[in-house]
């Protein structure tokens, strides 16, 4: 089974202007690109790919500004929405980044869900699909947005994990808490624990991609899940 695998972070209600995410938005771009060149170069959506190949941009503060100011970018009265992909026609899906933020209504939850690409089928995959790329993936989500929780999983470990409206976190590859939520406890092994400066705490399964196929991976998902519910550290981003 080939499973999607993206790495998402989440956070509550949080007014920002559009000058505000922009700046973050920048540094998620500039930090995101250090992690590994096929996610330095970025490409506006489109009704078509061969449309959107044409529209390349550099993610500084004055480009992503001025998308955040576009109308079709606004949501509401407040929050605004963006989306960019990494432009691989031929090869699949390529990576596509998604942000919503600046909302404080609660309407339209604040995140930033980055796709990534399937390591068996496209050729820069396997490289992009490990332990330590995807470590600093999640850290510089993490540095540029401040969310509560976060995580590097596929859809299907997620289902496996919480039925589908359960709205609280589950344990993935990698999961992000927050020091917000408080104090990450022991874990088993092979799991570890590393910080991300003073934000939170990062959580690191294992080196082994995690796979909703592999029924020792879920036992030991289900098992840090459980420790990380008995602490509230999942409960829903909302709350």
């Amino acid at each position: 089974m080939t499973e999607s695998y993206y790495a998402g972070i989440y956070w509550p209600a949080r007014l920002e202007s559009a000058e505000e995410c922009a700046r973050r938005t920048e540094t998620f771009f500039r930090l995101l690109a250090r992690c590994d060149e096929m996610l330095g170069r970025w490409y506006e959506q489109a009704d078509s790919a061969e449309e959107a190949i044409q529209r390349g941009f550099t993610p500084n503060y004055e480009t992503l500004l001025r998308f955040y100011r576009a109308e079709e970018n606004q949501l509401g009265k407040d929050g605004f929405s963006f989306s960019a992909w990494t432009g691989h026609v031929d090869d699949g899906r390529g990576s596509m980044v998604r942000v919503t933020c600046g909302d404080a209504s609660g309407a339209y939850p604040n995140c930033c869900v980055l796709h990534l690409p399937w390591p068996e089928i496209e050729p820069e995959g396997a490289r992009v699909m490990t332990e330590p790329v995807l470590v600093n993936v999640l850290r510089a989500m993490v540095l540029a947005w401040e969310p509560v929780f976060g995580v590097v999983a596929s859809d299907e470990l997620r289902w496996s994990l919480r039925p589908e409206r359960d709205p609280r976190g589950f344990a993935g590859w990698l999961t992000y808490v927050s020091r917000t939520r408080g104090e990450v406890p022991p874990l088993p092994p092979p799991v570890r624990t590393e910080p991300i400066e003073d934000k939170g705490s990062l959580i690191v399964l294992g080196p082994e991609r995690l796979s909703a196929s592999n029924a020792d991976h879920l036992t030991l998902g289900r098992r840090v899940q459980e420790v990380l519910d008995s602490k509230g550290l999942l409960r829903p981003v909302l709350s």
